[in-house]
């Protein structure tokens, strides 16, 4: 009979580590068990804004738009970052996720419910993340929350953190020379919308031809 002696006790952080694990496991359940309830597992959104965190959801026709770049731009195999902008991830992974990772990198823990293909991100901690990542994403897209320096400042070392070339950021046409000196993005003609319209004027900018493939 062996001695209860031998049985290695789990130390208190190890202990703490692994409450904390599984009562995420049964968040994230009880958060995909309402969506089901609800019928919206099958939405291309699955919550509401949320304003406190500076949230605005593109609108159909822009979604269709941003994932057209993402089939055209990542090849077989590759991966997608989306950083900051939820509205793309369930239609993105629906169009392309079978030939393609999609990584979503969002603040959100709403969005937990993706399992591995989510990332909890906080710009002010912009290099925070697992160093298997850097440079490891055929496409990146950015939107930050919020229009200010700091916050594209800090998203875009994140960015640049994890693209291996093409970048893709949308965000308010105000911080235009913010992004041109940080990422050395161009402005295109295409501009994202929103369900909800915004007072501010939205831009894209990228580093390669966006409005081409999308003619």
């Amino acid at each position: 009979m062996e001695d209860d002696d031998d049985v290695p006790a789990l130390s208190a952080e190890t202990f703490a580590a692994l409450q904390e694990f599984y009562a995420e496991q049964q968040k994230r359940q009880e958060i995909l068990e309402k969506l089901e309830s609800q019928k919206q597992l099958n939405e291309n959104i699955l919550f509401d804004e949320n304003w406190q965190l500076s949230q605005f959801w593109y609108n159909e026709s822009t979604v269709q738009a941003l994932v057209k770049i993402i089939d055209k731009v990542v090849p077989d195999g590759g991966k997608v970052a989306l950083i900051s902008c939820p509205t793309l991830f369930v239609p993105a992974k629906r169009h392309v996720g079978s030939r393609i990772d999609v990584l979503l990198l969002e603040h959100d823990r709403r969005f937990e419910v993706h399992g591995t293909d989510y990332m909890f991100y906080d710009f002010n901690f912009p290099e925070k993340l697992p160093a298997d990542l850097n440079h490891s994403f055929d496409l990146v897209v950015a939107d930050p929350p919020y229009l200010s320096e700091e916050c594209i400042t800090k998203t875009s070392q994140t960015i640049k953190l994890l693209a291996k070339e093409k970048i893709v950021v949308c965000t308010g046409a105000i911080m235009k020379d913010h992004v041109e000196k940080l990422l050395n993005l161009k402005q295109c003609a295409f501009q994202p919308k929103h369900r909800n319209n915004l007072a501010n004027e939205f831009s894209c900018y990228s580093n390669f031809d966006l409005d081409d493939i999308l003619r």
